[in-house]
């Protein structure tokens, strides 16, 4: 049985879906999400086989919601939307399928048998090629809850083995990814590596003081102090000139 969650902000389009999928003896819905950021905690709770996925939704749109999940996380998806112009972009991501809406009932069923077949064949769902915006928020997930934090408010992020925890105004968040791998998804113009160990929001910092043998002294906007080591110096001066 494959386990279905529900991605759209539309209640009409929900219960179109929800029609559709009835009819159906191989599925089963696991849940519903009104907006992006309800489908991305869905998503870690339920862990569905498929989304049928809005692209345009409030908080975060279809490809945020996408770009947020690590990669041994992502469902099969089909992008289902009112706009076809999100085609191209859609199988960049390796969705599954694209629906426009409104879709026949034949279409439907046809999006959702090649997400099933190609689920059963071992095809492989992932974020790695995902040409997207930088993170506008992180995803923080305890054992208690999922809550997001807003990349505005980070200050500096900091390596802690497979997790990193990020400095932010309301205090200290863990999140688990490495720092190689969340550097890849951050505004290089806004985060700069300052340290195999540390990124620094340019946004919080107050100054720069120079250091022994051509590292910096970083102090941050709420009185934080870090040190550039003398390899990644150079981009952060490049940077704040």
């Amino acid at each position: 049985m494959i386990r279905v969650l529900i991605a759209d902000d539309e209640p009409l389009a929900r219960e179109r879906i929800r029609e559709l999928l009835a009819q159906r003896a191989d599925v089963t819905i696991a849940g519903e999400a009104r907006d992006g950021e309800e489908a991305l905690r869905m998503i870690y709770e339920t862990r569905p086989d498929l989304v049928l996925l809005d692209v345009q939704m409030p908080a975060l749109d279809g490809f945020e919601v996408l770009a947020a999940l690590e990669p041994e996380r992502t469902p099969a998806v089909v992008f289902i939307t009112a706009f076809d112009a999100y085609a191209v972009r859609a199988f960049e991501v390796h969705a599954s399928d694209y629906l426009v809406k409104p879709f026949h009932r034949a279409r439907f069923h046809e999006a959702v048998d090649r997400a099933i077949a190609r689920r059963a064949g071992g095809a492989h769902h992932s974020t790695s090629s995902i040409v997207i915006r930088p993170l506008t928020r992180f995803v923080v997930k305890t054992a208690e809850e999922i809550y997001f934090v807003k990349a505005d408010d980070v200050m500096w992020i900091e390596s802690a083995g497979n997790y990193v925890k990020l400095h932010a105004a309301d205090g200290e968040h863990v999140v688990r990814t490495s720092l190689r791998e969340l550097e890849k998804r951050l505004d290089p113009a806004v985060f700069v590596r300052v340290h195999r160990s540390a990124v620094v929001s340019l946004d919080f910092v107050k100054k720069l003081e120079p250091y022994f043998h051509g590292e910096f002294i970083i102090t941050l906007k709420d009185g934080s102090r870090l040190t550039s080591s003398r390899s990644y110096s150079a981009r952060l001066r490049e940077l704040l000139a």
